[in-house]
């Protein structure tokens, strides 16, 4: 008899369905069928449990000088993300620290839990520069687990103190908890919150970002947000071919809702993210799954991903020319990206950290 491998079966509340072996593991196991049974009347798999292991950090800031990035600096509480957004670019990072960029990225959560401390040491040391730091751009500050352990919040709360300029980017609707904070900053042009929307289907976002908030939670959120004075943008990527096919719906309810920027990016299949979304495209979408991977492959030079600095945001092509155009007409005919928010670092006061200026 021939061992026959056990089909992949999804996983209530959880993107992948796979503990994927890492690009650095020197070996990689499947599960098969040693003729007992084990392919008849398989049962649904059990929901993960989050398993959240702290680390105290050395640095808080990362430096980033892609050309194709906005920002400098980045600030990420968490490495690995509850959401389990199947297309998260972020999933091979888990790789460097001897876990799957599969089921471990989302159930195997690292803390920073001196993160504000740290924070508040490298924002005060006099070498330092300031500027508009980006908080969740790996990883989402606002993951089910910052409801218990609030480092994004203490994060937030240094910039705050200090007069710090900060920008957000997140999926979830935890940030309304943290409006304190972050409408008094955006009174003095210091904050700006992104919101991340990549569809209006609800089922294809349980699917798609298993465990972030409804796509009609986020739009309160950006409510919330612009109610409370809060520059608030809203992110439609990554643009999925033959998926996500409902970008001008988006930004218009986006709109509605009181975001007044926008921008996109294209798919991104980095290392492990390329084999993790064939076994997604398999599970849920296994009749289009060749069409989607044959568009994407057309926006990226043949190939599933094209790292080049010119081209991963946005793809190249005539599909890809296709999505600039749609998404700039739709924001020209609803008003989005007239004035772009530019914040106001000339504010900053490390001093404030130590206490020290309040005694002037």
């Amino acid at each position: 008899m021939t061992d026959a491998v056990v089909p992949i079966t999804a996983i209530k509340g959880r993107g992948t369905a796979t503990h994927l072996a890492h690009r650095f593991s020197s070996e990689e196991r499947a599960a098969f069928d040693d003729g007992w049974g084990t392919l008849e009347g398989t049962e649904p798999r059990l929901p993960l449990a989050t398993q959240v292991i702290f680390e105290d950090a050395h640095s808080a800031i990362t430096r980033n000088d892609s050309p194709d990035i906005y920002f400098d600096y980045g600030l990420n509480p968490y490495r690995g993300c509850e959401h389990g957004c199947i297309y998260c670019y972020a999933r091979p990072t888990h790789s460097y620290l001897n876990m799957s960029p599969g089921l471990d990225f989302e159930t195997k959560i690292i803390a920073k839990r001196n993160l504000a401390e740290v924070l508040a040491r490298e924002l005060a040391a006099r070498s330092y520069v300031p500027q508009m730091l980006a908080l969740g751009t790996v990883t989402d500050g606002y993951q089910p687990i910052e409801r218990e352990l609030r480092l994004t919040r203490s994060a937030i709360a240094v910039a705050h103190r200090c007069h710090h300029p900060l920008a957000l980017v997140t999926k979830g609707s935890g940030v309304e908890r943290d409006l304190d904070l972050l409408a008094p900053m955006a009174a003095r042009n210091l904050a700006v919150v992104y919101v991340t929307i990549t569809t209006l289907d609800a089922a294809l976002a349980r699917t798609l970002e298993p465990r972030a908030a409804a796509p009609y939670r986020r739009l309160r959120t950006v409510r919330a947000l612009a109610d409370a004075g809060v520059p608030v943008g809203v992110s439609v990527g990554p643009q999925i071919p033959f998926i996500n096919d409902d970008m001008e719906q988006v930004l218009a309810a986006a709109y509605e809702a009181g975001a007044r920027t926008a921008f996109y990016t294209v798919l991104r299949l980095p290392w492990e993210v390329a084999p993790l979304f064939r076994q997604w495209l398999q599970l849920h979408y296994p009749q289009r799954a060749d069409r989607v991977m044959a568009r994407i492959q057309d926006m990226r030079g043949g190939k599933d991903y094209n790292a080049d600095f010119a081209t991963r945001m946005k793809g190249s092509g005539l599909w890809a020319d296709l999505l600039r155009q749609r998404f700039h007409t739709t924001c020209a005919k609803l008003g989005l990206n007239r004035e772009r928010v530019a914040l106001d670092a000339g504010q900053f006061r490390p001093g404030l950290l130590s206490g020290q200026e309040s005694l002037f």
